[in-house]
């Protein structure tokens, strides 16, 4: 096992709270001496774009929980490659430094950890 716990975010940072709740969990786990990475999939990929500000009236802006990952060991983010691709974007675009894996890579990650959530 490489980590106790991968968070995988699916969804982007606007018109939803799956994404905030998916790193508040990040958040508390590692503060409680969880190993956690995190997988952006789809939309999700779209939190890690620089220049995020608050959404709707009511959501709060993710940028800064994304700048706080270092604070609590949460340094493994895994992007897929057909993610960004599909998106228009490049690893070096993103706010933050990512591991970029191939979507056939996808379920060695899941085996590789001993507990997975999806948001």
């Amino acid at each position: 096992m490489t980590a106790d716990l991968l968070v995988i975010l699916r969804h982007g940072p606007y018109g939803s709270s799956w994404l905030r709740e998916g790193l508040d969990i990040s958040l508390v786990a590692a503060a409680f001496g969880q190993k956690v990475s995190l997988m952006f999939l789809g939309e999700g990929v779209l939190a890690l774009m620089p220049g995020q500000v608050k959404g709707a009236p009511g959501q709060k802006a993710t940028a800064p929980i994304i700048d706080m990952l270092t604070m609590y060991d949460i340094d493994r983010l895994l992007v897929c490659r057909d993610d960004l691709q599909r998106m228009g974007l490049q690893a070096e675009e993103l706010c933050v430094a990512v591991e970029v894996i191939s979507g056939e890579n996808i379920s060695a990650e899941l085996t590789h950890h001993s507990n997975v959530l999806n948001f």
